[in-house]
């Protein structure tokens, strides 16, 4: 199936690709834009920004709608990452540092303190930075959850990713209702405000993608982000559906009337795009 027009990008500039690969590489940083093989890079390189992943790249899952390299032996967790990913921000000049990880049933703690350690080290190096982190289910373990929420990033994030009946052959290793109640405590903690994502074209029906936003909104989200899967191999879960971008243009309005607060919809949308924009508009709506 021939991806359509509205679905090709420009081929990235390839300095900006080098510069950014060179500083993030003397940190030994990774980064979903890279991992994840998001068609929005050259955009992002091209203007200095980028979404920290940390945690390695080897990811403990294996989700069928994925890039990222996964196995069951990720390497150790840096103990310097926290530093090297506040320098690199600072080196950047950024107002607003997005971080994520792959995730990492292996560790006690999900990685959760990794995570605080990480808006820590951010907060000493850019004190007027705001700060936004997408994380994974943390396998439900709220004493987790409270270590990023108590950290104080000004957003958490945790992707739906798709429709509850799709759980078992996209993301068989992840809950729905665990992800609905892990967005639920961000939201009532107060602290933080609660944003999710979800792709369409893997096969969902429109009255299930209304559910679903409807679900999402249900535990207090404020921001949601729509945008187009793409499978990024023969191996991975197939694209059913290209879908055009009145499509994203109607979820998006559906969206605002359930009650989001800020919508990001369209093809090439995915998690972290424009999201300190999106922050900022927030408070503006």
């Amino acid at each position: 199936m021939l991806r359509p027009a509205w679905l090709v990008v420009p081929t990235p500039n390839q300095d900006d690709l080098a510069q950014m690969q060179s500083m993030l590489n003397a940190g030994n940083l990774h980064t979903v834009c890279e991992s994840a093989n998001c068609p929005n890079i050259g955009e992002c390189f091209s203007q200095k920004t980028c979404t920290f992943m940390i945690l390695g790249n080897i990811c403990t899952r294996n989700c069928r709608f994925c890039a990222v390299e996964h196995g069951q032996l990720p390497l150790p967790v840096d103990r310097e990452e926290p530093k090297a990913v506040a320098l690199s921000a600072k080196q950047l000049n950024l107002a607003y540092v997005v971080v994520t990880s792959v995730t990492r049933d292996d560790l006690p703690d999900g990685g959760a303190g990794h995570f605080a350690k990480t808006i820590q080290e951010i907060r000493q190096a850019l004190p007027t930075a705001k700060v936004e982190v997408l994380i994974p289910d943390l396998l439900g373990q709220f004493a987790s959850l409270k270590q990023i929420i108590d950290a104080g990033p000004e957003v958490i994030s945790h992707n739906i990713e798709t429709v509850p009946r799709l759980y078992k052959a996209v993301r068989p290793q992840a809950i729905y209702e665990r992800s609905l109640q892990l967005l639920k405590r961000v939201s009532n903690s107060g602290k933080n405000i609660a944003k999710a994502g979800i792709m369409l074209g893997l096969g969902e029906g429109h009255d299930e993608v209304l559910q679903t936003m409807v679900d999402i909104k249900a535990v207090g989200c404020q921001i949601l982000t729509i945008g187009q899967y793409l499978r990024p191999s023969a191996q991975h879960h197939p694209t059913m559906e290209y879908i055009h971008p009145t499509a994203f243009k109607m979820w998006e309005e559906k969206a605002y009337e359930i009650g989001f607060s800020q919508v990001v919809s369209g093809p090439m949308v995915r998690s972290s795009y424009h999201a300190g924009q999106c922050y900022a508009k927030t408070f503006r709506s």
